[in-house]
């Protein structure tokens, strides 16, 4: 359900000699970096790299970095990165120097699935040397640092069949922990949100409904607050639907003033050969508004044209 495909007849050669061309001498021909490296799925740009580097004996990230500038270029450098070299990338970021990105930890961590956050860390530890758990325990707190920990063991309860006794059971558990608690039992809401299977949870949601009279949203919203509660309606929403999740995200990062570039460049390259598609429509649903018309509307020169690419039409 991406926007980008595999691009055909695909040749290599010809393309690392197209943005070798298009970078040399005075000045820099983006149309064609970016028609390029937005037409190409990520198994097919790194074969241009390796071309490119074969041919010239440069580095095309490197030559991409010195020739472009601003947000085009974080755009075009970041559609370079091999798919979990990119979150493992995000994620040293957002835990790197002064001040944790918990957003970003957060995001990723609700979104990926069991095999992709074991894929991830194997990555890290290979790019970075460096054990991701760790790194993310030194830098954050309490039951959040908790939940993530959790997240990060990867060990999700596959999808199979949904036991129905133990859905009441979940249900009645986050209820006694949560609504029917003076103080929340944090513990709870960590263990069965962060360990059960997807298709039980959507139950135990709808079961939790019935029991308690709200949603398991407005319970959380109520009993827990900060990074805490951003991450765990993040998972939330994440069991309920992914591209739901990043529908809501691409929203936020251009609404209001100003935009939130590094999430809206995240979320396009992350998703561009996922479930953009899927984005798009639930975006279309939720907020009556289109991706390619936001996008349009919040960016602009380069940076939009590639961005308008990736995204891959509008939802009329």
């Amino acid at each position: 359900r991406g926007t980008v495909t595999a691009f055909s007849p695909f040749d290599a050669r010809a393309d690392a000699e197209a943005l070798r061309k298009a970078m040399k001498g005075m000045g820099t021909d983006e149309e064609t970096v970016l028609k390029i490296l937005t037409s190409r799925n990520n198994a097919q740009r790194q074969e241009i790299a390796s071309a490119f580097k074969t041919l010239f004996g440069r580095d095309l990230v490197d030559d991409l970095k010195s020739e472009l500038t601003g947000k085009f270029e974080t755009l075009m450098v970041s559609l370079m990165r091999p798919t979990y070299i990119f979150d493992a990338h995000a994620l040293k970021h957002a835990i790197k120097g002064a001040g944790t990105n918990e957003k970003v930890l957060t995001e990723i961590l609700a979104s990926r699935t069991p095999e992709e956050v074991r894929h991830i860390k194997q990555v890290y530890l290979q790019e970075y040397e460096a054990n991701l758990e760790d790194k993310i325990t030194g830098e954050t707190s309490g039951h959040f640092q908790r939940l993530l920990v959790v997240l990060l063991q990867a060990n999700r309860d596959p999808d199979g069949r949904v036991d129905e006794g133990l859905v009441e059971q979940d249900a009645q558990v986050l209820f006694r922990a949560g609504e029917l608690k003076w103080g929340t039992d944090e513990e709870k809401f960590i263990t069965i949100l962060g360990t059960r299977s997807v298709s039980h949870l959507r139950r135990v949601f709808d079961k939790y409904m019935t029991i308690s009279g709200f949603q398991i949203e407005e319970t959380i919203d109520r009993e827990t607050s900060g990074d805490l509660e951003k991450l765990l309606l993040a998972v939330v929403k994440c069991i309920r639907s992914v591209p739901a999740y990043f529908a809501e995200t691409l929203y936020y990062s251009m609404k209001g003033a100003g935009t939130d570039d590094d999430t809206l460049i995240r979320v396009m390259v992350s998703r561009s050969e996922i479930d953009l598609l899927d984005i798009r429509r639930e975006l279309r649903k939720n907020f009556a508004k289109s991706l390619h018309q936001m996008i349009q509307k919040d960016t602009s020169g380069d940076y939009r044209k590639a961005l308008l690419l990736l995204c891959g039409g509008d939802d009329e």
